[in-house]
């Protein structure tokens, strides 16, 4: 992408990074190629920064802060301040007079600022910082409108109006207003007043139509009365016109005698389901229902509320109802039913009918819609204040961000730690300061291991275990001989907190030249070892069962006529002579190889020695360190990064060098005395002493035959 702008470049970790030093560098930031970012995103948690500042450039609230969000941050912060270079300070603070007023959103931020340091006690104040900001929250909160269109019923003096604002929230929820209290928003109160209207109209209805309200105010329990038995009294009448049509049904409609045979050997109560399941009374063609005598006792309470509140009022005194009456009835209570069946489902019918028609005749809508409308009124001022505190925060975090993202910057000229730096790990006399958090230790292990780096992850503890975290600590100087799973140590964060750390997991990378040197001397050794160890078990198994034998043998009674056994097996010359035989051939061949190695070098000029012995130290340790220096120079950070989240744009090298800054080994302090007398060193024997002179006086016996200082002597 073309620019005018003037760029630096600086080369750390093998690549060009982009140097930021000016305001105008950062506002450049938007022509510059994006291939040339080290990073094109990171997570907002898990990194040493200010959450609150990423939250505020994290503007679609995914987790995660990406290359464009940081020029939109930019670009804001660019426009509101008159110096583009007060960024680099990374100061908390703004001077008014910094603030650009020249845009409409310029003055309400600088409205805003002095708005606030008004109500800090601070009219005059020539700056505003983050400590102004401190209570923001709190101070918007406790304005009487802050802008979220919320209104709740503590900010109301008027009783009244307070009553349908708490039964709003009664019936339809509550919204938070910013204070933490429950409200009412626009919505809900809409909401609300639509229900109460469309249940006072269907009210309304009932009340002014004499055909639903037949019985005045006694037609809803009139209408109770006549549900709860209009089932049973449909069934009667129909066994009676069934009866009519055929007279031999009328006995068995009326339920047999063998029916009552099953119930006559129970305890009868007039509440019992088998009577009840009988009918209303005994079947007849064209018979009148009985209201007073000759009723199912499981039914009478129930015909007697049908008589006193539906019969009697509508029909007068009857002791008998006829079909025709019924039917009549039933059509009466027609338009109730079409009415009830119209009924609009909602939430405000619990209030009673009176308090809804309170509500609604009353002004309540329009005094909260005026209400939650004034609060709505400074909801730009309210984001004013906001746009102060992420002026601030941008001034003073941005430049640091840039330099942990566009580029590494602090990581790589380690004059500060790096965003995913979290503090650094001792353990085996050494300490890492490449440490990074990690949530899933088995996900990142899975992709972190082809960073190449040596990585231990610790589980770390503080407090007794009631805070805890994982990391991933990268050793890159020294060697792995006792980095083990269950190994711990102490892992300091950058705020300086101490947590017990535990490796639990490692992958095995090589760390560094000199541990590739030593390797093969030490897998000898350990051969050497295990091989060692290995025999000596075997003897002591061996020597142990034998001793176990024997003294099972002095206990065991010997057989009459059976000779006793030897004391001690016959010694077997042949066997010894095989054992001997074979000990001598291996340390001949061994002894042959080393005398060849010897006579070789020996047989060297004496300047060609040294080099010589070089050339073997070389032939045994070169292939393992020319590995470990290509693997060594192939350590790349982004996977340990891509790991946790980050979008690694560049191969961020670790080379030996810089790999060596990150892990610092043991040393003692410059000027420090040591005193090397050590009261319990293993005590020294004379005797190999005296083997090595003797050695070093053979080496030069041999030395002086084969001619090395001079022409051997003429025999």
């Amino acid at each position: 992408m073309a620019t005018t702008h003037q760029w630096k470049f600086f080369r750390a970790g093998g690549f060009d990074q982009v140097q930021i030093d000016t305001g105008a560098d950062l506002l450049a930031l938007k022509d510059l190629d994006q291939k040339l970012w080290v990073a094109l995103s990171c997570p907002t948690r898990g990194i040493e920064f200010d959450t609150k500042t990423l939250d505020l450039i994290d503007h679609d609230d995914d987790g995660r802060v990406h290359a464009n969000e940081v020029l939109a941050a930019i670009a804001w912060t660019g426009k509101l301040l008159r110096n583009p270079d007060l960024l680099i300070n990374g100061s908390g603070s703004v001077a008014l007079a910094d603030i650009d007023n020249s845009t409409d959103e310029g003055q309400q931020v600088l409205a805003s600022a002095q708005y606030i340091l008004s109500s800090l006690g601070k009219p005059d104040a020539p700056e505003i910082s983050l400590a102004d900001m401190a209570d923001i929250e709190k101070f918007v909160a406790g304005l009487d409108f802050n802008g979220d269109g919320v209104i709740t019923a503590s900010q109301i003096s008027d009783a009244a109006l307070r009553a349908t604002v708490e039964d709003i929230m009664k019936c339809r929820g509550s919204a938070t207003d910013v204070s933490g209290k429950p409200g009412i928003d626009q919505e809900i109160s809409d909401a609300f007043f639509a229900e109460v209207a469309g249940y006072s109209a269907w009210q309304a209805r009932g009340e002014s139509d004499d055909g639903i309200r037949f019985l005045g105010d006694k037609t809803r329990a009139a209408a109770e009365a006549f549900h709860t038995v209009k089932e049973k009294i449909d069934d009667y009448f129909t066994r009676c016109r069934l009866a009519a049509y055929d007279i031999r049904s009328a006995v068995p409609l009326s339920r047999s005698a063998d029916d009552y045979k099953g119930i006559a050997a129970q305890t009868l109560s007039a509440k019992s389901g088998d009577i009840a399941s009988f009918p209303l009374a005994t079947v007849e063609p064209e018979k009148p229902l009985p209201l007073m005598a000759g009723i199912n006792p499981a039914w009478q309470e129930e015909i007697d509320a049908f008589r006193g509140l539906v019969v009697v009022p509508s029909l007068g005194e009857k002791e008998n109802l006829s079909a025709s009456e019924w039917k009549a009835l039933c059509d009466k209570f027609a338009a109730f039913e079409a009415w009830q069946a119209n009924k609009p489902a909602c939430s405000v019918e619990p209030l009673g009918g009176e308090r809804l028609r309170e509500i609604s005749t009353g002004r309540h809508k329009e005094e909260i819609d005026r209400l939650i409308s004034r609060d709505k009124a400074v909801e730009e001022e309210v984001k004013a204040i906001h746009s102060v505190e992420k002026l601030l925060r941008y001034n003073r975090d941005l430049f640091n961000l840039v330099n942990n993202f566009v580029s590494f910057r602090s990581f790589y000229t380690g004059r500060d730690r790096a965003l995913f730096q979290l503090g650094t790990l001792y353990l085996d006399g050494r300490s890492c300061d490449l440490c990074v958090t990690v949530d899933d230790i088995a996900k990142h292990a899975e992709f972190a291991s082809m960073s190449g780096i040596y990585l231990a992850y610790c589980d770390c503890i503080r407090k007794g275990g009631t805070e805890k975290m994982s990391i991933a600590a990268a050793f890159t100087a020294g060697d792995s001989d006792f980095l083990m799973v269950g190994r711990n140590g102490i892992f300091y964060d950058r705020k300086g907190q101490d947590w017990d750390a535990t490796i639990v997991r490692i992958i095995d990378h090589p760390i560094s030249i000199r541990q590739a040197f030593w390797s093969p001397y030490k897998k000898l050794v350990k051969f050497i070892n295990e091989q060692l160890e290995k025999m000596a078990s075997r003897k002591a198994a061996e020597s142990d069962e034998k001793l176990t034998a024997a003294a099972a043998g002095i206990g065991a009674p010997t057989p009459s006529g059976t000779p006793p056994p030897p004391s001690t097996p016959p010694f077997d010359v042949g066997k010894f002579a095989g054992i001997f035989a074979a000990i001598g051939l291996a340390l001949g061949a061994i002894g042959g190889v080393v005398a060849s190695i010897v006579t070789g070098i020996l047989g060297l000029e004496f300047w060609q020695i040294p080099l010589a012995i070089i050339g073997l130290i070389l032939l045994i340790s070169g292939p393992a360190m020319l590995i470990a220096w290509f693997k060594l120079k192939k350590r790349n950070l982004g996977p340990v990064l891509d790991a946790n989240g980050w979008a690694i744009n560049a191969r961020a090298r670790i080379n030996i060098p810089f790999g060596t800054s990150l892990t610092k080994l043991a040393r003692l302090p410059e000027g420090a005395r040591r005193s090397l007398a050590d009261p319990y060193e293993d005590k020294k024997t004379v005797w190999p002493f005296y083997l090595l002179t003797i050695g070093i006086l053979i080496l030069l016996l041999i030395m002086w035959q084969l001619g090395v200082f001079g022409p051997p002597p003429i025999r």
